[in-house]
């Protein structure tokens, strides 16, 4: 679950003070007028009786009023979030649930060496060493963050599950050194990494484990999660970091976190001078640095265990024993060493030099106000990122491949053998098919994965292409000994072109021969067809467009190139040097300055159409929202229920859209929760979530494509549970850099992996009615200032082929009904606010139908409805009124406005819910309370007043008799 935003806190007092002071006004008031109507000021005891009564009556009446107009107006949407009705997981929802995140962990877990055939273990008794077994990673922070409200199956609880029987005397001496784990949040992170230094274990204790057993398992973690990526250098400024010992330093200056820490490697010297087979298991989502394994020929074998959820462990066990054999890949390359990736230099924390005039005053989520400016970060790389440069880098010569790679992508060892028999290719209509044939040639039974690539042909200085390109994929069932099966791989040629920003400004598929190969890895070349194009085919007429494109694909972001220089292949890669290397220019050009919008400098008026005509709103057409259930996007009738909407309405959907959409009494539409992701379904305001699955780093390790549809609709049985209609996920970025934060919560460095991945997770969702907001979109792919008004700079080509391509396939192929637009800015806009992404992209080429939602919507000092509303953002996921309302009611603002409410109203529509017309609803408990409170108070106000009438009338009277009694006889 989420944390507690501070800036939300103050947003939520500063939108409730003017309704406090009015209260308190009043209260101040009734008291002056108390006290100063007396009997020095007003003789009459009935008069200034009444006036007191009168006084605090209307004291009473204006209180009730402004607090009411604080609840229903800025504490409306989250008091409607916090009083809905706690609705859990069925029974046999969870027991699913739990069976299928084990079955995916299961095909996740990836078998990098296995040397002597250490694994699957012969023996029931081992030794389990490192503080990580006792506190493994089940996923990560923020938004990826798992419930606490179902059991959760440690790594420990795994392997017994499995029949393993671990040395109790080891797990003790963790727990007693420390019991939890160091909190890596989303507002504060403490980079810790407990291990027991190697003094403290006793020869007594080392003893007694050789007694034990004569296997030993390592245990190394790694944790990450929103808000912060890891750290680049342990004694950098800021970094929280404890050190085990006193007595040494973990880290040097310049070491990172994902590698080994001085008390890891001396805890692992001291396993392997006592043991000579040890599995290593690291547990983590980030590709680690595993430079020391050649220095411990004791460390046999190798286990990747990507964050496994809440049951996901029970596998890990299974893994070890031979009850399951691994059949995962990797889902991102294992280099040597991180800090030698041609991404490394520009990634991470950029600063402009001469912003001044857009710097903002922000609020971040600990509550602190501080000043921020534009910040910036290069894909200098290009179209090159993880194995499509290692491997076209060596092509060219560049690089000896195993000095700079140790696990290529798409690489997985199994306790089996296999082999693949690649058919002849067909090339016909467009199409390019073959068949391969894969045999269990070993002695157990297990899976294989059919990996297949492509090897374009290439001109230095002609479009930029990587030697080795995956294609298309597909896993075995489990084939026995000896068995087995055909499988199909087909593909449209199409795939295999390449986005020429410069020349044609569209997809090209140049002649000449294409090396069609299936492989073992990305490396390892198993078999290879060649199919040759005898011309050029260009994707730039609308009778011939790319993938299915509704309009032709053409150059939309010429202006998030920068000047930046882009690493080529031409001349073997001839700018290497000087492509990757650190920036040396931190000013934002003039140019760029003048397309640079943010909260300081953005006006709607000056970005009104004077030709815009004023839409119709408040009509009577008698249309309830169900009515417009299966209707087409274009039908008439969405015109006639949205000319019935007041403007009030339109503003309040859109503005309020945290966690769910409002509800609009007047047309049927009710109230909706979306629940957060990736991993599972947590609703932030009830505290409910649902089972916590593996990482989306796990399933693309998979490479099981029917798992991630099984996910999808599990995640759908899930909502119908929970009474959820949306789900924010499956976040679907790129593992650019080893070193994100959110890497456990995107798939993989590949984009055809990620967008399998999140795409079957898209369609079994939407099977069951509920909509996914694919996040997000687009570029985010770091954490580093992505508050911060982060100018990401990347070439056409890159941004097409690589990081939108998952998104592409989402809406495409999963039928993608929502997304959740990005924090950074693409070039010098506003990802939230990019008419080119939001608008011609993906409604205009990729047809998509729905709405977009912002990220967390803090304002930041660029975020407003204004803007984001005319070019392509539909809703704000905002709780709290700041900068998330329509301020602008010119004829552009309602018409954009208009088209907002629609794709929202489209969306949620044609979601489970309304599946069987209006759902009926109840009346939120609040305001149920809300309205007695009324009923009381106008009683009371009634009684007070005939009270106070009536004892006025009576002190009245009783002067005048006192009077007439004072009078002498006549």
């Amino acid at each position: 679950m989420l944390q507690i935003n501070m800036a939300d806190v103050v947003a939520v007092l500063n939108s409730l003070l003017p309704y406090l002071i009015v209260a308190g006004v009043l209260l101040v008031l009734a008291i002056v007028i108390t006290f100063a109507v007396n009997k020095r000021t007003v003789k009459g005891i009935g008069a200034r009786k009444l006036i007191h009564s009168q006084s605090w009556i209307v004291a009473l009446v204006g209180i009730v009023i402004a607090i009411s107009m604080m609840l229903t107006g800025p504490m409306a949407t989250l008091l409607n979030n916090a009083t809905i009705t706690k609705y859990t997981l069925a029974d046999g929802t969870v027991s699913q649930a739990n069976e299928l995140a084990k079955d995916v962990q299961s095909e996740a877990i990836t078998l990098l060496q296995n040397n002597d055939h250490s694994l699957p273990l012969s023996e029931t008794k081992i030794n389990v060493f490192g503080w990580g077994s006792t506190n493994p990673v089940y996923g990560g922070t923020g938004s990826g963050s798992m419930s606490d409200q179902y059991p959760t199956v440690s790594l420990l609880d795994g392997l017994k599950e499995s029949g393993l029987q671990t040395n109790a005397g080891l797990t003790k001496l963790y727990t007693d050194y420390r019991e939890d784990r160091p909190e890596v949040g989303m507002f504060a992170q403490d980079w810790t990494l407990p291990e027991v230094p190697a003094s403290q274990y006793s020869d007594s204790l080392i003893q007694e484990a050789k007694d034990y057993s004569d296997r030993a398992v390592v245990v190394i973690t790694r944790v990450g999660g929103e808000g912060a990526d890891l750290p680049t250098n342990m004694k950098a400024e800021g970094i929280t970091y404890t050190n085990n010992s006193k007595d040494y330093e973990d880290f040097q200056d310049g070491e990172h976190f994902l590698q080994l820490s001085k008390t890891e490697k001396d805890m692992i010297d001291l396993v392997s001078k006592n043991f000579d087979d040890v599995t290593l298991v690291y547990n983590g989502a980030n590709t680690f640095q595993f430079d020391f394994l050649s220095a411990y020929p004791q460390i046999k074998s190798v286990l990747w265990c990507p964050p496994a959820g809440q049951t996901g462990f029970s596998a890990l066990g299974g893994v070890l024993t031979g009850d399951v054999n691994p059949s995962g890949k990797t889902s991102d390359t294992f280099i040597r060493n991180l800090k030698e990736s041609n991404t490394y230099n520009n990634s991470g924390s950029f600063a402009y030099d001469n912003v001044d005039e857009f710097a903002q005053s922000v609020t971040g989520f600990t509550g602190e106000t501080s000043d921020v400016t534009p910040t910036f970060v290069n894909y200098s790389e290009g179209i090159y990122v993880g194995y499509k440069f290692y491997e076209t880098a060596a092509a060219e010569g560049l690089i000896n491949y195993y000095d700079q790679v140790l696990y290529p992508f798409g690489y997985g060892l199994s306790y089996t053998s296999f082999a693949q028999s690649m058919g002849e290719v067909s090339h016909n209509n467009g199409k390019v098919s073959f068949e391969v044939t894969v045999t269990n040639t070993g002695d157990v039974a297990g899976k294989d994965v059919v990996e297949t690539y492509y090897d374009p042909p290439y001109t230095d200085d002609g479009i930029e292409k990587a030697s080795t390109n995956l294609v298309a994929f597909e896993k075995t069932k489990e084939l026995a000994p000896g068995e087995s099966q055909s499988i199909t791989i087909e593909f449209d040629e199409g795939a295999m072109a390449s986005y020429d920003s410069q020349n044609a400004k569209s997809y090209v598929l140049e002649k000449g021969d294409y090396g069609i190969s299936i492989q073992s890895d990305s490396h390892t070349v198993i078999d290879e067809k060649t199919v040759s194009l005898d011309s050029t085919v260009t994707y730039d007429s609308e009778d011939n467009t790319h993938d299915g494109d509704q309009q032709v694909a053409t150059n939309q972001f010429d202006n998030a190139t920068g000047d930046v220089e882009y690493l080529s292949r031409a001349n073997h890669f001839a700018n290497y040097a000087a492509a990757t290397a650190a920036p040396t220019n931190f000013s934002m050009s003039d140019a760029v300055k003048a397309e640079f919008f943010n909260n300081g400098n953005y006006d709607p008026a000056d970005h009104n159409d004077d030709a815009d005509e004023m839409p119709t709103t408040g009509a009577d057409n008698g249309l309830r929202l169900a009515d417009l259930r299966g209707k087409d996007y274009t039908d008439e009738e969405w015109d006639k229920l949205l000319d019935q909407l007041t403007f009030s309405e339109m503003d309040n959907l859109t503005a309020m859209a945290g966690y769910g959409t409002q509800a609009i009494a007047s047309i049927g539409k009710i109230q909706l929760t979306d629940a957060d992701g990736p991993a599972s379904l947590n609703n932030n305001f009830t505290g409910i979530g649902s089972i916590g699955f593996p990482a989306s780093t796990a399933f693309a390790c998979t490479w099981n494509k029917d798992l991630s549809k099984q996910f999808g609709e599990m995640i759908g049985t899930m909502a119908h549970d929970m009474h959820v209609a949306g789900w924010y996920a499956p976040a679907m970025n790129i593992h650019r850099n080893a070193f994100s934060g959110r890497n456990f919560e995107y798939f993989s460095e590949d984009p055809l992996l990620s967008g399998a991945m999140a795409s079957n997770q898209v369609a079994g969702a939407k099977e069951k009615g509920v909509y996914s907001f694919m996040k997000h979109f687009a570029l985010n792919d770091q954490e580093s200032n992505r508050l911060n008004m982060l100018c990401t700079w990347a070439n056409e080509q890159s941004i097409r082929e690589t990081y939108l391509k998952p998104f592409e396939m989402s809406v495409k192929e999963g039928g993608a009904q929502a997304a959740m637009s990005a924090f950074n800015y693409i070039g010098p806009v506003y990802a939230g606010a990019n008419p080119a992404l939001l608008n011609t992209v993906l409604r205009d080429e990729w047809g998509f139908r729905g709405f977009v939602l912002t990220d967390y919507f803090g304002g930041y000092g660029y975020q407003n409805a204004d803007q984001e509303i005319r070019n392509g953002n539909d809703a704000m996921l905002a709780t709290t009124s700041i900068t998330n309302h329509v301020t602008d009611k010119s004829a552009t603002s309602v018409k954009a406005l208009r088209q907002a409410t629609k794709n929202i109203l489209y969306t949620t529509v044609n979601g489970w819910q309304y599946q069987d017309g209006e759902p009926e609803v109840s009346t939120p408990i609040w305001r149920t309370a809300l309205y007695v409170t009324w009923g009381v108070t106008a009683l009371l106000v009634i009684g007070l007043e005939i009270l106070a009438i009536k004892r006025y009338l009576d002190r009245r009277k009783a002067v005048k008799l006192a009077v007439v009694a004072k009078t002498p006889e006549e």
